[in-house]
């Protein structure tokens, strides 16, 4: 679990919390159970009406990998598809099949093309077959935004719908002013929920997959012209120098001082 992810969501309520103290506001007044069946359940129970039961099972996974932190290092795969050009320049394609059978912590989808290239697939197949594998993990993706997004959408309905009901019953009870502060107050609370979590959880939750999703899709473009130029055979001077169009400024420039240290050594 990400910690910095957890630290800006404490930020998040702790600002609300703070802010509402600082007015004079009470803790207790901002803890109200019925507002927050309405917001809460009426929002998990919304989205589990608008998306197919098999994709709604997946909402803990989702959630598990929002909360997360996926660490790409395209330094230190450039680096490594250039020693695998060397290695099958001087050796040929089938010297990399044991290197990618004992690596247990390779990633499966660099494995499967890698593997592919080694047994001889046509590089049109090849391509196409690595595209579509990232097209599906995109799509898979695309459903816990949208899950996320729909729950960000729903909840603010669901906090104005908590407040209706809660002026209901301060409609009922007018014959009694010394409860209607206190209903009135309670009334709104389920507003401040659905407003709450939209903003502080489940939208902000959403931006960060689809930034996961954005570094995943571009880790898989590289591992893909990677193993096309490998089993093209293409020179690894030329091949390091394509992938470095995957690098940011910053990653450029951390990318070429790695390479002057072990030139130097």
């Amino acid at each position: 679990m990400a910690i910095s992810t957890i630290v800006f969501l404490i930020m998040c309520f702790g600002a609300l919390i703070g802010s509402f103290l600082l007015d004079g506001g009470h803790l207790t007044a901002l803890i109200a159970l019925a507002p927050a069946i309405i917001v809460f359940g009426g929002t998990i129970g919304a989205v589990g009406v608008s998306f197919p039961g098999n994709e709604i099972k997946n909402i803990g996974k989702v959630l598990k990998v929002a909360l997360s932190d996926r660490k790409v290092n395209t330094i230190s795969l450039i680096r490594y598809f250039k020693n695998i050009a060397f290695k099958t320049r001087k050796e040929g394609l089938l010297s990399i099949e044991e290197m990618i059978s004992a690596d247990k912590d390779i990633d499966p989808f660099m494995k499967k093309g890698l593997q592919m290239v080694v047994d001889g697939i046509d590089p049109q197949t090849v391509k196409n077959t690595l595209e579509l594998s990232a097209d599906l993990i995109e799509e898979r993706h695309r459903v816990g935004i949208a899950m996320l997004e729909a729950a960000g959408g729903f909840a603010p309905t669901m906090g104005i719908t908590g407040t209706v009901t809660g002026l209901v019953h301060v409609l009922n009870n007018l014959s009694d002013p010394t409860q209607l502060g206190g209903l009135i107050a309670g009334a709104f609370i389920a507003t401040l929920y659905g407003i709450g979590s939209a903003n502080f959880i489940w939208l902000p939750l959403g931006t960060k997959l689809k930034e996961l999703n954005f570094q995943e899709m571009l880790e898989k473009n590289l591992i893909i012209e990677a193993i096309l130029c490998i089993q093209e055979g293409v020179n690894p001077n030329t091949l390091e120098e394509k992938l470095k169009g995957f690098l940011d400024k910053k990653q450029l420039e951390e990318y070429n001082q790695g390479e002057s240290g072990e030139q130097e050594q």
